[in-house]
């Protein structure tokens, strides 16, 4: 009994995530709304959000508080070397990683980042509809949806696909949409664990209105759940 009171206990002190929306090339439009859908997810979810464009964050006192990072449509070289460095022990010593989209399109330079978001941004076709597949239906952060996933988004084709450490969430289908410059199986969604931390990544959140997306929102809410190790979290649907 004492234990379960310990766990209940440990479960509900107050905890954060930091949402860094720093972008040194192209800005997203949609940066606003996922800010203001992750606070609410963060009352959902029980934790609370600070969002923020300030690089001075990434310090080893500074990065302290929280158990995760969202990197949110982050564009080119947003932190510096001592700052890196930083984050790298964040992530060695447990912390989560969570990267939206155009995270992917960050820290080209970065070696430890390149495996941390698992694959690069090379191009993408119009926004246009596509079908997702879900390849594993029991993750936090899909085992909302159904086998085939409909939704409206900028696709991204990346430099390579991710390595083997990553294990791949969700792929598209190629034939359900026009301009992919992948190979088969294209993934647009996936996590892994292999730096110490959790690190977990989706391909969407482009558009304004994939925050306002319930699907969306709850894929989204999953992912930070999960690298935050918080998943008893998660609100019954």
């Amino acid at each position: 009994m004492i234990g379960a009171v310990i766990a209940l206990s440990a479960l509900q002190t107050p905890w954060s995530v930091l949402v860094f929306s720093r972008t040194t090339g192209f800005r997203h439009d949609s940066i606003p709304a996922g800010i203001a859908a992750i606070q609410e997810l963060g009352k959902e979810g029980g934790f609370s959000v600070v969002a923020s464009e300030d690089p001075s964050v990434f310090t080893e006192s500074g990065l302290q508080g929280y158990r995760a990072v969202v990197f949110l449509n982050t564009t080119g070289d947003i932190l510096n070397n001592d700052q890196q460095a930083a984050m790298e022990r964040f992530v060695a010593q447990g912390g989560g990683f969570a990267g939206v989209h155009s995270a992917a399109d960050t820290e080209y330079g970065w070696s430890f980042y390149g495996k941390l978001v698992g694959a690069y941004f090379k191009s993408h076709p119009h926004i246009q509809p596509a079908d997702v597949l879900v390849k594993d239906r029991k993750h936090l952060s899909t085992q909302h949806l159904e086998a085939v996933w409909k939704r409206t988004d900028e696709w991204y084709c990346y430099q390579s696909h991710p390595a083997a450490h990553v294990k791949v969430l969700c792929e598209l289908d190629q034939k359900s949409y026009q301009g992919s410059t992948m190979a088969d199986p294209h993934p647009i969604a996936w996590h892994h664990d292999s730096l110490g931390g959790r690190a977990w990544y989706t391909g969407g959140g482009h558009t304004k209105e994939s925050y306002a997306e319930p699907a969306f929102r709850r894929h989204l809410l999953g992912g930070i759940l999960y690298v935050a190790k918080r998943e008893s979290q998660m609100p019954k649907l």
